[in-house]
């Protein structure tokens, strides 16, 4: 089958005859026919008559010899110089509200903005003392924790949509390392004061600063502010090192499978408070298994108020929230059901007296106002440094991906850099000031754009909220039972428990994936958090590394009429020149896969290792036939050591999907041109990649003579091989045989 002339384009193109130095020693072309098209490519005739063929030769850019040293003080004195335009930009780009609040368009955006952080506010009112159980604190200190983060994200953050508050996998975190440390320093942790952990001679009122005494609720909140300052403070060092990159090997599945996994260890820590059992927290590997048998263990202990609360609760919580699901697009804003739930349990049980009656577990005094600022507790840097490593990725990761996907939504753009600077601050600052760990949270993220959210100022209307709460409201939730709350942390959990569902599909677009959250899931809920993070980016960089290890491997065919080639055992007839295989690895070439490309290559074309060793053996019995192995099979080959050539005279190795090449992999490509070479088979490389170009350059794959052993498609390679061929006196015959697949 003929092929027609193709036009070739965008690439300069030059005749094969201009020069013998061209092609180097390889090719002794004769001269182009004068009458013949500069850019036409021709093919042999029946007769033999061979014709020359088109080479692309494309000149690469001059690369500047730069002088670091220069370089550097160039750079140094370019960010040192200071000018009031660039005095203006830093503080604009550090404080983005100064940018988009003057232009703030009333008409337009008041009215959503008002909405949504009236709602949102109103949802972390139960929320953020739900939370604050979880992360081993006092009420007050959630509320303080959702207050400031909503002020500093709203000066520093660049999405208009996240909201930035309370989040229920780093409260678990915080708990976590909360109540190792109660316990290192003798505290009973199954024990929980009613105060607030600071007593001043049997009054509760905050301005009083005399005679405190730092009991347990204190050193609880000194551990989680110290923790949540340390988490600041490596997030902001990632911001100004730009190492955001880091958030890269959290994938999706990862991220997916910890939360999920993290969610089980939550709802554990919270069945207790179901229940109305005093236990102490469970730390360390396996505390969700641990937590359980001591559930089990003390079931006969349950409170039955408790428990009776806990139920009705669900009752409510669990349909309400469903139909808000189920109704959002009708309804203007979703019904405030854990408020509703909160403040009707907390007027049942102040009049029924469930405390002093049937002993029910209480939230306890949450006084009003805010209590003096307090620097981090430094002795505890040393023993938290470590957990707050854990803490301050997992938060500036979820902060960036929600900022980053809403921003993608609405069609505008945030700086991730200036996210983990925003983040960052929200910590630090907040660690002064009787805090812990905040993030940005996805469920009340999608309740604040779904409300009409248009810009950061409807987190200023949240914060007003919570200083309602916390300058007048907060003390008549003292009735509160914690089983309220405790239902309010688990039917929140619906979200990450719903992850089940899309396992069916995860699994048919990518078992990788699948594997790699369960692998997470499995290892965050029964391990520990903080150990299924690392197992979970550990084992997904293995998988990466796996990938490579074991690639997609094929011959490929030409597509009739074009310059495609594809694989011939995904496609059908697909042609092929005799004498050429194309052969292409689907990886980057290096020292984990070199084995196994070059077994996949002996495989797929002719192991010259046996091939070699079989003419040794032949011509040392003057024998004439020898049993090698060609392409996996025993063949019998007839060997004419002086006269007959093998079948095959050249292998094209397509380089497109060979991202790069280490030492090792540009030592095996040289070890399989030089095995080829020995029983007379040329290796050309084709549609190498300028990196791999550069690394062949300087590994010495070939001399300069040789470069035009590197083609820049496979069809210029497969046509070079041919009039190669021919200039050797075997011409081929015009027309491809079709494949044998």
């Amino acid at each position: 089958m003929s092929l027609e002339s193709k036009e070739q384009h965008d690439l300069s193109l030059t005749d094969s005859s201009e020069g013998n130095d061209q092609h180097g020693p390889l090719c002794n072309i004769p001269p182009e026919p004068a009458n013949e098209s500069s850019t036409d490519f021709k093919h042999f005739e029946a007769n033999d008559q061979c014709t020359p063929y088109r080479r692309i030769h494309m000149e690469p850019q001059e690369k500047s010899n730069t002088n670091f040293k220069k370089f550097v003080i160039k750079k140094l004195r370019r960010t040192c110089q200071c000018s009031p335009t660039k005095a203006k930009n830093v503080i604009f780009g550090f404080l983005p509200v100064l940018r988009w609040l003057p232009k703030y368009d009333l008409k337009k955006n008041i009215l959503g903005d008002v909405m949504s952080g009236l709602i949102v506010g109103i949802l972390l009112v139960p929320q953020s003392i739900a939370y604050s159980l979880l992360a081993g604190q006092e009420p007050i200190y959630g509320l303080y924790t959702s207050f400031f983060a909503s002020i500093i994200y709203f000066l520093l953050g660049t999405s208009r949509h996240i909201s930035v508050g309370i989040f229920g996998i780093l409260c678990l975190m915080i708990g976590e390392v909360v109540d190792r440390e109660l316990h290192k320093a003798g505290y009973d942790t199954a024990h929980t004061p009613p105060s607030l952990g600071m007593v001043s001679n049997g009054s509760t009122l905050l301005n009083q600063t005399s005679d405190w005494i730092c009991d347990r609720s204190c050193y609880a909140i000194a551990v989680g502010s110290t923790v949540t300052f340390m988490a600041g403070v490596y997030q902001v060092a990632m911001g100004f090192f730009q190492v955001g990159f880091v958030s890269v090997y959290l994938s999706d599945a990862l991220l997916s499978g910890f939360v999920t996994g993290a969610s089980f260890t939550i709802l554990t820590s919270q069945a207790k408070y179901l229940l109305g059992l005093s236990l102490p927290r469970s730390n360390g590997v396996g505390s969700l298994i641990t937590t359980w048998i001591h559930i089990f263990r003390n079931i006969h202990r349950t409170n039955i108020c408790d428990l009776i609360t806990s139920l009705l609760c669900l009752l409510v919580l669990l349909p309400t929230k469903e139909l808000n699901e189920h109704f959002k697009s009708k309804l203007k804003a979703p019904i405030p059901t854990e408020l509703i739930v909160v403040v009707a349990a907390t007027l049942a049980s102040h009049f029924g007296k469930l405390h002093e009656k049937y002993n029910s577990s209480i939230a306890g005094h949450i006084p009003t106002g805010f209590m003096p600022p307090k620097a981090p507790d430094w002795n505890l840097i040393p023993s938290l440094a470590v957990d707050a490593i854990a803490i301050s990725i997992i938060g500036f990761a979820i902060t960036v991906s929600l900022s980053e996907m809403f921003a993608k939504k609405h069609g505008y753009t945030v700086r991730a850099n200036q996210e983990m600077y925003a983040i960052g601050f929200c910590n630090i600052i907040p660690s002064f000031f009787h805090c812990f760990t905040t993030s940005a949270a996805l469920a009340k993220t999608l309740v604040k754009e779904s409300t009409g959210c248009q810009t950061q100022l409807s987190a200023v209307v949240t914060a007003l909220v919570l200083l309602l709460v916390l300058l007048v409201i907060a003390p008549l939730f003292y009735s509160l039972q914690k089983s309220v709350l405790g239902v309010i942390t688990i039917v929140n959990l619906r979200g990450a428990l719903r992850k089940f569902k899309d396992l069916p599909k995860m699994w048919k677009v990518s078992r990788m994936d699948t594997v790699i959250w369960f692998v997470t899931m499995l290892s965050s809920a029964l391990i520990s958090t903080e150990i299924g993070l690392l197992i979970g980016v550990c084992f997904s960089m293995f998988c990466v590394i796996l990938r490579t290890q074991k690639p997609k491997i094929s011959l490929l065919g030409w597509v009739e009429e074009s310059e495609i080639f594809e694989s011939m055992s995904a496609y059908k007839n697909l042609q092929t020149k005799p004498g050429v295989k194309i052969f292409r690895f689907v990886a980057p070439l290096y020292y984990i896969n070199k084995e196994c490309f070059k077994s996949a290559l002996y495989k797929k074309t002719l192991n010259p290792v046996l091939v070699k060793a079989a003419q040794k053996k032949a011509a040392k019995t003057k024998i004439t036939k020898e049993t090698v192995i060609f392409s996996g099979i025993q063949d019998e080959v007839s060997l004419q050591l002086s006269h007959d050539p093998l079948d095959l005279h050249t292998i094209v190795i397509d380089c497109s999907a060979i991202q790069f090449l280490d030492t090792a992999g540009i030592h095996t490509l040289k070890e399989v041109r030089r095995d080829y070479e020995a029983i007379g088979i040329q290796v050309l490389l084709a549609q190498c990649n300028p990196s791999v170009r550069d690394s062949l350059a300087c590994g010495e794959y070939c001399k300069k003579e040789e470069e035009n052993l590197l083609f820049y498609s496979v069809y210029e390679a497969m046509a070079f091989a041919e009039e190669y061929q021919n200039q050797k006196g075997v011409c081929i015959p015009n027309g491809l045989s079709p494949s044998s697949d």
